[in-house]
């Protein structure tokens, strides 16, 4: 409960102090190429129950396309604006609003798309999907840069799957078992501190 009035309150606040910031995306999203703002995708949350995340749209739009669920180096379907809004990671700012609806917190493990929760471990899985996905956690700000990290690999996927996905589910497991206020804070000032060095470089 403590942890859901926190999500509420914080996500109330930046939604309410950041709504220039917001619309100044929004905008921009629109003006650079034809589409809708957001690109919605769907996830697994907690107890294993999908639901569309919101992102700022970084890629072109096509309906038709079932592209790779992994975005890989310079992928060429990233737009002009995109491109500095995955350098920047103020696309995953829509998910303010996932917080708020209560699909996700602020501090919490990443939500994963369906096809790769499929492949977690049954102990793992339950103990992950046991709290609420977040925006951010110890895992999202080590994987920063995950994309240019598989556009070394001869094959992207197989090297997410077999060597990425692992760790990821250890630090995810490790944040849940240490779960707390102290922890979520210190997720939140390195946050802001990695945000802070992405959007000035």
């Amino acid at each position: 409960m403590v942890k859901r009035l926190f999500d509420l309150a914080v996500a109330s606040l930046a939604l309410l102090l950041l709504a220039p910031l917001l619309a100044g995306v929004a905008i921009a999203v629109k003006l650079d190429t034809p589409g809708p703002v957001f690109y919605r995708q769907v996830r697994v949350g907690r107890g294993g129950r999908e639901f569309r995340i919101h992102k700022f749209r970084t890629m072109t739009h096509d309906p038709a396309d079932r592209g790779p669920q992994l975005t890989v180096g310079a992928d060429a379907r990233i737009t002009r604006v995109g491109a500095f809004l995955r350098h920047s990671k103020w696309d995953e700012l829509a998910q303010l609003i996932d917080v708020w609806r209560g699909d996700m917190s602020i501090v919490g493990p990443r939500p994963e798309v369906p096809r790769y929760v499929a492949l977690y471990p049954a102990d793992l899985r339950e103990q992950v999907l046991s709290v609420r996905p977040g925006i951010t956690d110890d895992c999202s700000l080590d994987f920063r840069d995950e994309g240019t990290l598989l556009a070394q690999s001869a094959d992207p996927e197989r090297t997410y799957v077999d060597q990425i996905l692992p760790i990821k589910l250890r630090l995810q497991a490790r944040y849940v078992a240490q779960a707390g206020v102290r922890t979520d804070l210190r997720i939140l000032a390195r946050t802001f501190a990695v945000l802070a060095g992405r959007v000035t470089r």
